[in-house]
């Protein structure tokens, strides 16, 4: 296991260590995972503020910096005053061991995935115009997404390598100040309800995360980035497609290509303090969190596409008005590789392009990234058709 790329990639992003053939925690943190495993009253964490010093101990043990001051203060704040004391009481005495056994078994998640995973598919870093696909378990989903939470994942490096943050702490942080709204609480709220849901239920299925990229230049066999003489002289018309113009995107029943309108980082300010729609989705969706752990930000040329992310929350409201109000049981069907069918594509429109985006340029760069998001690469021959210059 050790010759191979992928896990080499991924592994200065993980809190794990590869030694010989075989993943490990560091004998320090696994310790202490065990003993949140046994519960309260082994671990003696039953309340936010030990939670902090909890998760800053591991930190230490994995030789990560301290937990920041605002976080501490953000995961006391929640757990002890904005959950009641009996929902505390029950993610305390029930939900925190689970994720603490769900964190033990990262290593053996990881080297099952590797052991069934072929390398095309395997968990590794997509860099900027590396195409290609990651396809991972909802388990090994959730175990990534604990180390979240927990803020286990290492952090240096990240910005050299144009990734998005990924552990909660900024967050939680966001909770503490003056001005903080009670839609962060509530974005908080729909992620402890998802790990409510997956430390109750383990579930089964696969999402995919592919990095999408319409390469400049003559590229053999693939789809390439048109310049705008090639849509001008195109006359091929559009494939058939229907517009639902109604309802909201996460609500779509049937199958649909539901636009992210993303950040060019990932997530955008899911794990901060943005809640607009792409927010939101990552909110109700948590497993496309996981995205950004190994997705580096998109370039004009580059789309995000994300099949099987399962929605495990209702909500209300938008931006300061979002509120969590329950439980949601997703029941759309399964393909033939066990993703939901829910395929949810981020592009991300220009900056405050002011004139730029009545500009040839603009308008190009517009174009061609919601090309790249909606064009299926399977089918990429009935794609080359359109740009095929004519001599």
């Amino acid at each position: 296991m050790e010759a191979r790329g992928d896990l080499r990639s991924i592994l200065p992003l993980i809190p794990v260590v590869l030694r010989g053939s075989a993943l490990f925690w560091p004998p320090a943190a696994q310790e202490q995972l065990k003993a949140l495993a046994l519960g309260p009253d082994v671990s003696r964490v039953t309340s936010g503020d030990v939670l902090a010093d909890a998760l800053h101990d591991l930190r230490i043990a994995l030789s990560l910096p301290a937990l920041p001051a605002r976080a501490a203060e953000g995961y006391a704040l929640f757990f002890d005053d904005l959950l009641s004391r009996a929902h505390a009481r029950d993610w305390f005495s029930d939900v925190l061991p689970r994720l603490a056994r769900l964190l033990l078994r990262l290593p053996a998640l990881l080297e099952d995935h590797y052991a069934a995973a072929t390398a095309a598919l395997g968990l590794r870093l997509l860099a900027s115009q590396d195409a290609g696909v990651v396809l991972l378990g909802q388990e090994l989903a959730a175990a990534l997404l604990a180390c979240a939470l927990f803020c286990l994942f290492p952090t240096a490096g990240r910005g050299e390598t144009r990734l998005p943050a990924i552990n909660f702490d900024t967050l939680f942080a966001a909770l503490t100040y003056n001005n903080s709204r009670p839609s962060q609480e509530h974005k908080v709220r729909c992620l402890a309800h998802y790990f409510e849901r997956v430390t109750a239920s383990t579930p089964t299925g696969f999402v995919s995360f592919e990095r999408k990229v319409l390469r400049c230049g003559s590229v053999s066999g693939g789809i390439t980035y048109p310049d705008s003489d090639a849509w001008m002289k195109s006359s091929v018309p559009l494939c058939p497609f229907r517009v639902i113009s109604s309802g909201l995107i996460e609500d779509e029943e049937q199958e649909a290509l539901e636009v992210d309108f993303a950040n060019k980082y990932l997530g955008g300010g899911a794990l901060s303090r943005g809640c607009v729609q792409e927010e939101i989705r990552f909110m109700i969706n948590p497993e496309l969190i996981v995205g950004m752990l190994f997705m580096a930000s998109m370039g004009d040329n580059e789309a995000i596409e994300i099949v099987g992310a399962e929605r495990f929350s209702q909500y209300m409201g938008y931006g300061s008005s979002f509120r969590f109000v329950g439980d949601y049981l997703d029941t759309k069907p399964l393909d033939a590789m066990g993703r939901r069918k829910t395929r949810i594509v981020a592009i991300d429109a220009l900056d405050c392009p002011t004139k730029l985006q009545y500009e040839t340029s603009g308008l190009l760069r517009e174009v061609n990234k919601a090309f790249c998001g909606f064009v299926d690469g399977s089918k990429h021959q009935f794609y080359m058709k359109p740009f095929q210059v004519l001599t």
